[in-house]
């Protein structure tokens, strides 16, 4: 036991007491993971003999000689530091987030911070803040929930529970400290709510919380497409900040930057990614994502955070594991070849899924689906502007559906419970077959609900003759169970975007086709009764 070594037997009874209290969340919580906390910057070094057998242990340095090395030049990853996921297959933009854990020397880390100590420390962050405010490049406000500055001094930044509920929600600012357990019993959340709050810039992708675990947690956020866009505006921030007189980041020649909880030392960093994958999620478990995620680092865990699910669409969250004895380069390598990867395996798992759906529909079956109207395709879509006015060009302002020729196979991906009541909604580019989007989709009682069938080939309708055509039925079966049934020819022309043309006939009009080397998209209108 560390009381019973010779550092231990050492300590003064000042000592002793700190390092008590670095220790007492473990004491009081025995779910506690790690169980202890840094009070003061160099209690790692003072406690070495308690600390270094923690921090080793839990980083996984079974040599017990590493040191942790700062670097954020990412120049060798990617092309020249530019790491663009379109390159990767991505056309939607990606969420992106990274903050860091800081702490200033000349103050005690929050656990041993008496009120006093933490409106001082506010007071300091508000030069530094004020420095942000006027580059143009941040701007920004700062909100504190601090009440007063003590002596009869109002606090200017003080916002209201209102405003406090509000940025709460909008995860700007974090939670009631004094409720969590953890932070309860190692002092962190004492004095609440003195001494908190947090700045957030102009446009909102940049954010400092102070007084929260750490002295300061420096964050940056965006959507798009260059994943090193995001660290490097955080690390040109973190430098701003450092340079501002009265401002020193805590450091350890052994762990980096020291921050409160030894879990987080070395970089103090969390890098996260939210990157869709409906394919390696179709079972509804991240599963095969941490399959390939675990072996080069990366956790996966949902949207909301720990123990939260994956997002509705496939959406996962995925993060570095490693804090310490890994450069910030390094982080932002692990995520890039993270995504690379998982794309990898995404798009052959759609592919194998789509064939084995495809594979139990019967041979003469065409797919239906149900559309609203043409703002119905914007929804489910996330297509640019000019891609949503070709497709606006085929959809209807009426009940419309949507017909997919099961001779395009292996192509277009047939789903066997598009068929059923409750039917899951696909639709098809012409220039990209497969699936967009999917949500469920019902028919109330009592209303009449399209069948399909096929009625017949023909390899002679198409303007140009690039395209062969195939004639298709619907039928409409009203309360009575008869048939309505109106086969017609439509042409498809092979310009504007494949437009189709079609003619009203009773019940639902005529939609055709192609059956060769293009998919297409056919729209039907159901006349209005």
């Amino acid at each position: 036991p560390y009381l019973d070594s010779a550092e231990g037997k050492a300590l003064s009874d000042e000592d002793f007491e700190v390092f008590r209290r670095c220790v007492q969340t473990g004491i009081d919580n025995e779910d506690s993971g790690l169980g202890c906390y840094a009070m003061q910057p160099d209690d790692y070094k003072k406690f070495g003999g308690f600390f270094n057998a923690v921090i080793r242990d839990y980083h996984g340095d079974e040599t017990g000689k590493k040191k942790h090395v700062t670097d954020w030049d990412a120049s060798s990853i990617g092309d020249g530091g530019v790491l663009d996921v379109r390159k990767l297959g991505f056309k939607e933009e990606l969420s992106m987030r990274v903050r860091v854990g800081r702490n200033l020397t000349q103050y005690n880390l929050p656990g041993k911070m008496d009120q006093a100590e933490r409106i001082s420390f506010e007071k300091t962050m508000l030069k530094a803040f004020e420095s942000l405010i006027k580059d143009p490049a941040y701007g920004g406000t700062v909100y504190s929930l601090t009440p007063d500055f003590g002596n009869g001094e109002a606090n200017p930044n003080k916002i209201s529970d209102a405003k406090y509920k509000e940025l709460v929600d909008a995860h700007v600012l974090f939670k009631d400290m004094d409720a969590d357990p953890f932070l309860k019993s190692a002092g962190i959340s004492s004095d609440w709510p003195y001494g908190r709050g947090c700045w957030q810039s102009t446009d909102k992708q940049c954010i400092i919380w102070f007084g929260e675990e750490d002295q300061l947690r420096i964050m940056c956020m965006k959507k798009g497409y260059l994943l090193n866009e995001v660290f490097d505006r955080l690390n040109t921030m973190l430098k701003a900040v450092e340079a501002i007189d009265g401002i020193e980041f805590a450091t350890s020649d052994d762990y980096g930057y020291v921050t409160s909880c030894p879990s987080n030392l070395g970089t103090g960093m969390r890098a996260s990614v939210h990157v869709k994958i409906p394919n390696l999620t179709a079972d509804g478990t991240d599963k095969k994502a941490k399959e390939v995620c675990k072996p080069i680092g990366l956790s996966v865990r949902g949207t909301g955070g720990e123990h939260t699910p994956i997002g509705a669409d496939g959406t996962v969250d995925i993060s570095p594991s490693n804090r310490l004895f890994i450069k910030e380069s390094e982080i932002i390598g692990r995520l890039y070849e993270g995504i690379k990867l998982l794309m990898e395996k995404e798009n052959p798992a759609g592919a194998t899924s789509n064939r084995r759906r495809s594979e139990t529909m019967p041979a003469k079956v065409g797919v239906l689906m149900a559309m609203k109207s043409k703002e119905s395709m914007d929804e489910l879509t996330d297509s640019s502007d000019d891609e949503k006015s070709n497709k606006d060009t085929a959809i209807s302002d009426r009940a419309a559906a949507v017909v997919v020729d099961p001779d395009l196979e292996p192509k277009v991906p047939l789903v066997p419970d598009l068929m059923k009541e409750d039917s899951t909604k696909v639709v098809v580019e012409a220039d990209n077959p497969m699936p967009l989007a999917r949500k469920r989709a019902s028919t109330k009682q009592g209303q009449r609900r399209p069948t399909l069938s096929r009625v017949g080939s023909s390899g002679s309708e198409s303007n140009g003759g690039n395209s062969r055509l195939s004639k298709m039925s619907f039928s409409s079966r009203d309360s009575q169970g008869a048939d309505s049934v109106a086969p017609e020819k439509a042409a498809a022309s092979p310009s504007a975007g494949r437009k189709f043309s079609s003619k009203r006939s009773s019940g639902l009009d005529r939609l055709v086709m192609g059956q060769k080397d293009e998919p297409v998209i056919g729209v039907a209108e159901k006349k209005e009764e």
